[in-house]
């Protein structure tokens, strides 16, 4: 190992310096073994080649270690620090004894930035973002297509696919997505000028166990009435006052499509609630959840629901946590813990006072400065009729006034109207309030960043840079599309096209997800477009010219469209429930899976009696001499080891007794039916046939 001189200074005097740091109590259920080197003041490399001397088996490419495990460790190495140095030694014995046989030869290096997206990694990479979430879960993270891992990450998962790795200088333009912000720098300010804002609060939880209830009980709004099968299909965000202290809530979608969008959610709150049905216990989007707040480390609490069930049952909740590593407080662990009824009401007010709490006992990460330009995250967008592009989103830091520029990605615009989560209009919006945005152009996507920008030479200067951003990046999708598009074409892979029309972003990209998901190896789903608002003519004559399937998910049917559909012959089909959407998608997927017969060998019988001959038919005796027969099984018919015809074995009988199949060493009579005459000592060998898709 080829150590700096930095590293050349670290002896065995290096753990006797800070005790407090090496003793210090891990908070969170894993820690990344770049944070343990960071800990140890070791290498990350030489943290992976000590830990099996130590007597830890976590594998050479792990990303994460337990925290226990990790504490551990650090306890050792102040016992014997001598083992850092006998690391050292093997190490660089082991690098010259390999350097000449180097895997890394001739492989290709790439530069990767501090973080960039799952998808961005593909893209970067030339490999389909499927391979790179496999590699990562081979890894032990899980993560979607737009979560943003750091360089080791990256770094390692690179590295698998036989890539060489490097730092990307800050001056080299890297060709990721131009949307990927750091929300962290540009949120940094002068600790001097923050001051307390309210806590953003994200609701999570399993499908049905109610979340959207909760938050109606807490606004006294009925929500539920308003959302198709009773489940939430958009993001929301609303605010509430308890003990005169204002609360930001954003609501998530429950249903397992909108994988993405909840975890978006979770990187702009400062608390989170974990909600579990008590009649129901820990779900698996109950799990995908509580993943997703550990790995964003937000402070959370668990509400446990439907209390007011006969067949509630709080322990088994408490019990099921434990076995997560998330300790109740009663349970001598740090979680609170609320009983609730959000249909009652009972609990919710206690909820809230836990939630004061927590917030004051997390008052220094939640603070703002309102006297700077504004930046906010989008939350939600969608095409209103009456006031066009509409965009809900969090305002993070600064103060979001009426009239004020705006730039989101390289689209610029200007704040025409605000309005506040019970429609009413603002002039301005502090830290943590969520609103409607009305002025831009075009509807913005889920996750980007909206900043203010008061010097107009400034403002001009940030568009032209995204936009350069942007063409470089859209020429690397476009070619990337092209190379895919062509491997389609060479195995002439069957398709399912459809034209998509949603009512808002946020639908339209878990639809878009989830409906890229059921691609097969035989049948790929492809998005020949997609939009918001209503369908119209244009989509219905696309879906003739192509014949591709024309859904709406919330979105109405022009009548002029409906009309021009019928005549065209086009069928137009619209949900407003996702997964109804899903199933159909995937019952059209299976239509389309191209469809192989596979011979299965069944059995051998030799004839030894003929009892009738009828016209198509006969009556045989025989024995079965390997495997078996059954009833409607295929036979061919050999003679002389030649084949002398073919037929079906009709039915079977033993002692005068029907039988479904007979097993070999016995012998049977057969019912055979087919043109070929059969004779004393012909074989018949049978067969069925299995249609695989």
């Amino acid at each position: 190992m080829v150590c700096g001189t930095d590293d050349l200074r670290y002896g065995q005097d290096r753990f006797s310096v800070p005790a407090t740091l090496n003793t210090r109590p891990i908070a969170t259920n894993s820690m990344n073994v770049t944070e343990l080197a960071r800990r140890l003041r070791l290498p990350t490399r030489e943290v992976r080649d000590l830990v099996p001397l130590l007597g830890f088996d976590v594998g050479k490419k792990a990303i994460k270690v337990d925290d226990r495990v990790a504490l551990k460790i650090i306890e050792m190495l102040r016992a014997n620090p001598s083992l850092v140095q006998q690391v050292r030694q093997q190490t660089e014995s082991a690098v010259e004894e390999e350097a000449p046989a180097s895997s890394t030869q001739g492989a290709r290096e790439i530069k990767l930035p501090p973080s960039i997206t799952v998808r961005d990694l593909g893209t970067l990479l030339d490999k389909p973002v499927t391979v790179i979430i496999k590699e990562l879960m081979k890894n032990g993270i899980l993560a979607n297509l737009n979560e943003h891992i750091d360089y080791e990450t990256a770094s390692i998962i690179a590295q698998d696919l036989g890539f060489v790795t490097a730092h990307a200088e800050e001056n080299v333009e890297q060709n990721t997505s131009p949307d990927a912000l750091n929300i962290e720098a540009l949120l940094q300010d002068d600790p001097a000028k923050l001051t307390p804002r309210p806590p953003v609060v994200v609701v999570m939880g399993h499908v049905d166990h109610g979340k959207t209830q909760l938050l109606d009980t807490i606004k006294k709004t009925n929500v539920v009435a308003g959302e198709a099968g009773g489940i939430t299909q958009h993001i929301g965000a609303y605010q509430a006052t308890k003990n005169d202290r204002l609360i930001t809530f954003i609501d998530t979608p429950g249903h397992e499509a909108f994988t993405a969008i909840r975890s978006r959610g979770a990187r702009i709150a400062d608390i989170a609630i974990l909600l579990i049905a008590a009649d129901d216990g820990i779900k698996p989007q109950t799990e995908e959840a509580l993943q997703i707040i550990q790995s964003a480390k937000i402070p959370f609490l668990v509400a446990i629901n439907k209390m007011d069930k006969p067949e509630a049952n709080v322990e088994r909740v408490k019990q099921q946590l434990a076995q997560k590593n998330v300790l109740p407080e009663d349970w001598g662990g740090t979680i609170m813990c609320v009983p609730i009824s959000a249909k009652t009401g009972d609990g919710v007010d206690a909820l809230l006072e836990r939630l004061i709490l927590l917030a004051d006992m997390e008052k220094d990460s939640i603070q703002a400065n309102p006297d700077r330009p504004a930046i906010c995250t989008v939350i939600e967008s969608h095409v209103d009729r009456g006031e066009g592009p509409v965009t809900t989103a969090i305002v993070q830091t600064g103060t979001l006034r009426r009239g004020d520029a705006i730039i989101v990605g390289d689209l610029v615009g200007k704040v025409r109207a605000m309005k506040d989560s019970t429609a009413q209009l603002l002039e301005r919006a502090l830290p943590s309030t969520p609103v409607k945005i009305i002025g831009l152009k075009y509807a913005t996507e889920v996750g980007d960043i909206i900043r203010v920008v008061q010097d107009q030479k400034e403002l001009k200067k940030l568009q032209r840079e995204s936009q350069s951003q942007h063409r470089a990046y859209r020429a690397s999708a476009q070619a990337s599309i092209i190379k895919s598009k062509s491997k389609d074409k060479k195995e002439e892979q069957e398709s399912v096209d459809i034209i998509l029309k949603t009512d808002t972003i946020g639908s339209e990209e878990a639809i878009v997800q989830s409906l890229e998901s059921l691609t097969t190896s035989k049948v790929a789903v492809k998005i020949a477009k997609k939009g918001l608002g209503s369908i119209t003519d244009t989509d219905v004559l696309q879906a003739a010219s192509t014949s591709t399937l024309l859904y709406g998910f919330n979105a109405p049917v022009d009548a002029h469209a409906a009309d021009l559909a019928r005549d065209k012959g086009v069928e137009i089909k619209t949900y407003s429930v996702i997964y109804d959407l899903i199933d159909n998608v995937e019952s059209e997927v299976k239509k389309r899976q191209p469809v192989t017969t596979e011979i299965v060998e069944l059995g051998r019988v030799k004839i030894i009696a003929i009892f009738r001959t009828e016209r198509k038919r006969m009556i045989l005796g025989g024995m079965v001499t390997k495997g078996k027969l059954e009833v409607n099984s295929k036979v061919t018919i050999y003679r002389n080891d030649k084949v002398a015809g073919k037929g079906v074995i009709k039915k079977l009988q033993q002692a005068k007794q029907e039988m479904a199949a007979v097993p070999a060493g016995t012998e049977c009579g057969i019912q055979f039916e087919g043109p070929t005459i059969i004779q004393e000592g012909d074989f018949l060998e049978a067969f069925k046939e299995e249609i695989k898709s």
